[in-house]
């Protein structure tokens, strides 16, 4: 086992691994930026190093950095959590040449799973269903043209170094081509630094839902059952939850073994995430594989009394999985609180919380880094807290969850507490009928905190 692990990430996912790690007995080492002198994982860590800047290219994007830091704390490990450098294989490759264990994947696997053309290609041979699609990236305006009319419309042009949505367009009829292509190529460019396109078929009321699985470094693979991650706009996440309400026992095993035999077909060891497309006929498509620890991974961890991050770490250090799948055995669902102002089309509020309160109670969970006094800075992603809850039933989870939101207290910024408040009330997503384009008519203008 480790005796030192190196956080290189921030907030409360940084927490969080200082949590289990202090747990197992590990020493950890907490990377910050001069934005960040003041956060609970610098205090909490047992050592700290000021890795630069806020801009995240000069702190915790800067792979020199981060093992420079590595390299004085002699840590024997890192874990990167999600976001930042938790996906890219270079740093992965770097690690192991540097004889420091990178708490994830290895470079092959997230390479594989990275480029969405590949992770495509590689699912088609392993038989997991993908969504009907061009034959590698899209030439030009004409290509994608033809490629379009041999799909059928509607279709959606995406990045393939793609996430979070951008890169993206819909396209609904062939005068609308030129336009999405040129504007998602654009966007992929400055994003991404990769303005390569695919195309694949739309797929109308779909839900999205995603498997859990986890795999050792011998070759065992083994599914920890779903999470419905479809309420979200401009394809972020802001509430997930488990079980899935329109997922059944069929279902369910399906999408479990196609998520295994992704797992399987690139060996993969640690923690990831299979993405599905789910149609409301109940055919499920490939979409794309986390090869991290996920945001909501603290639902799955809820309904089937699991430590997800303890496992990524034991399986980092070479330890062997039980194989064993896993099903709900409780409800659970998470609410992104996000620096941001619902009202103003999510526009993101930083700035210096003047009061905080958590909400506590039976099956009440607050992931954060968060505090009075705390300031959001401007330079990162809006998260501020998780605010999971869990139950024996949806409606029970619910219930607990609007008790919650109404104890949530944070003054000083604007958040989207006032959103969830409202989402809960809403006779829709109360009865499980939503997809994911649940939010293009949910109205955020009567919101009150």
């Amino acid at each position: 086992m480790f005796k030192k692990i190196l956080i290189a990430n921030r907030g409360e996912i940084a927490l969080r691994i200082i949590r289990t790690a202090k747990e197992m007995g590990i020493k950890t080492v907490a990377v910050y930026s001069t934005a960040d002198k003041d956060s609970l994982p610098v205090r909490f860590a047992d050592e700290a190093v000021c890795i630069g800047p806020p801009p995240s290219r000069e702190s915790y994007l800067s792979i020199p950095k981060i093992m420079a830091a590595a390299e004085i704390t002699n840590a024997d490990a890192i874990h990167p959590g999600y976001g930042f450098l938790s996906e890219n294989e270079i740093f992965s490759e770097i690690c192991a040449k540097y004889g420091i264990k990178f708490i994830g994947p290895t470079p092959q696997q997230i390479h594989k799973m990275g480029d969405k053309i590949t992770a495509k290609d590689t699912m088609k041979k392993a038989g997991v269903p993908v969504i009907p699609g061009s034959d590698g990236l899209l030439k030009d305006v004409s290509d994608a043209k033809r490629q379009a009319k041999k799909i059928g419309y509607p279709v959606i042009v995406k990045a393939t170094a793609g996430g979070g949505g951008k890169g993206m367009r819909i396209v609904w009829k062939e005068s609308e081509i030129e336009n999405a292509f040129s504007t998602a190529s654009m966007e992929a460019k400055a994003s991404f630094s990769n303005d390569g396109l695919y195309m694949e078929k739309y797929i109308e009321e779909p839900r999205h839902i995603e498997i859990q699985i986890a795999g050792d470094q011998y070759g065992k693979v083994c599914h920890l059952s779903e999470r419905d991650c479809s309420i979200q706009r401009r394809h972020q996440k802001l509430v997930e939850e488990s079980p899935s309400p329109f997922v059944d026992d069929k279902l369910r095993k399906k999408m479990g073994e196609a998520a295994i035999k992704a797992g399987k077909i690139i060996k993969y060891e640690s923690v990831g995430t299979v993405e599905f497309l789910v149609d409301k006929h109940k055919n499920f498509y490939f979409m794309e594989m986390n090869t991290r620890i996920q945001v909501e991974h603290t639902v799955t961890e809820e309904v089937i009394d699991y430590d997800l991050v303890k496992e990524q770490i034991k399986i980092a250090a070479g330890e062997k999985i039980s194989g064993k799948n896993y099903l709900p055995t409780f409800y659970a669902m998470e609410c992104r609180i996000n620096a941001e102002d619902p009202t103003k089309n999510f526009q993101p509020s930083p700035g210096k919380i003047t009061s905080f309160h958590s909400p506590k109670g039976h099956g009440v969970r607050v992931d954060t880094a968060a505090y009075a006094g705390y300031t959001i800075p401007p330079y990162y992603d809006s998260m501020i807290a998780k605010l999971i809850c869990k139950a024996r039933s949806r409606a029970e989870v619910i219930t607990k969850m609007q008790r919650a939101l109404d104890e949530f207290i944070v003054e000083g910024i604007k958040t989207t507490i006032p959103f969830h408040k409202k989402l809960m009330q809403n006779e829709q997503f109360r009865s499980g009928k939503f997809d994911t384009s649940f939010m293009n008519t949910f109205d955020l203008s009567d919101l009150t905190e």
